[in-house]
């Protein structure tokens, strides 16, 4: 075999390598995208909903305002959250309610005044369910999953 041969065929074969790993790159990148856009997806994907509760002669009614259930929804008074609760004794970030292992858990973020659930006040995570009251201050939320 000549030389001008074998460098060809050294040619080819380099060129062969790099087509695969480039493919290999993209096919890695493109799985990696469609895993991270699957995840963002269910980020924003709506729970249930937070409805704002009114009391009214010494009970607990539904407000028209009602706030979406994210996987991840933080309370407080700060511009940022999910929702925002207009209280003088809630704290910027209050409150967050976040889906983990296909439990909802509520926490504290260790605001000034605390958070009740159920009228309890609560000092560590715990888990809620449907229907439970959430109050900051005098602002009570009950939860509706779907």
């Amino acid at each position: 075999m000549s030389t001008p041969v074998a460098f060809f065929i050294l040619r080819i074969a380099s060129a062969l390598t790099l087509l695969v790993l480039l493919g290999a790159l993209f096919w890695v990148m493109w799985r990696d995208f469609a895993t991270a856009s699957e995840e963002v997806d269910a980020n924003r994907r709506v729970h249930g909903r937070l409805v704002r509760l009114q009391e009214i002669d010494g009970r607990y009614v539904a407000s028209p305002e009602a706030f979406p259930l994210l996987t991840l929804t933080s309370m407080g008074r700060g511009p940022t959250n999910v929702v925002p609760v207009e209280d003088t004794f809630a704290s910027t970030d209050h409150a967050l309610i976040a889906l983990r292992g296909g439990r909802w858990w509520l926490e504290d973020r260790e605001s000034t005044n605390g958070t009740s659930l159920n009228g309890i006040a609560i000092d560590q995570p715990i888990i809620v369910t449907d229907g439970d009251i959430i109050s900051i201050g005098q602002s009570h939320y009950r939860l509706e999953l779907e």
